[in-house]
């Protein structure tokens, strides 16, 4: 082999290894800099809700003698419903917060036969409660605006804009029909 071909070879290989230590040296000056700005930069953490919600009205809502069906629209379907209990059915609700601690609630309603029993369970919030911890963040509770316009807030808007109410002796819309939601039997 040439020695001029040697020369550069050797050159080559010089150069390699000084470019690999820079950037090796290179790397760990930004470690510190990777670090500073990891600390600014935070991620969006969000709330996780799991399970059935149940308020406090709908708790008050539950009578002694109701039916399944009925507990099912008041409550909705049961998160858990054991084949080896079969006359209770499990309402759970979880809030995870980043930062916070976990919130659980549980609500048990027991049957006999098909009519309600009887329900246990925590103490439940009622809906205004529970959107303003949704809100809220730190403990501090938020407060729910109002969802109505009182009648200084309408009187801004012109009268045309608002629809004009309907007459008392107005005639009932005209009944309509609807197909059936199940398909027709083969």
């Amino acid at each position: 082999m040439p020695v001029k071909a040697r020369c550069s070879a050797r050159l080559g290989l010089v150069l390699l290894i000084g470019a690999s230590m820079a950037a090796l040296a290179g790397c760990s000056s930004l470690d510190g800099a990777s670090s500073r700005i990891a600390g600014i930069v935070k991620p969006y953490k969000v709330d996780v809700v799991q399970g059935n919600f149940v308020s406090r009205e709908q708790v008050e809502a539950l009578q002694p003698g109701m039916s399944r069906q009925q507990v099912r629209e008041v409550l909705g379907t049961p998160l858990v419903t054991s084949l080896f209990h079969a006359d209770r059915w499990e309402y759970v609700f979880t809030l995870k917060r980043p930062g916070e601690e976990i919130q659980t609630r549980k609500l048990t309603v027991f049957f006999k036969g098909d009519a309600l029993e009887r329900s246990e369970g925590d103490e439940m919030p009622t809906e205004t409660e529970f959107v303003a911890t949704l809100g809220a963040r730190g403990g501090a509770k938020g407060k729910v605006p109002a969802l109505e316009a009182t009648p200084e807030q309408l009187a801004k808007y012109p009268a045309s804009a608002r629809p004009a109410p309907a007459p008392a002796n107005a005639a009932a819309p005209a009944a309509t029909s609807y197909p059936p939601l199940d398909a027709p039997a083969r």
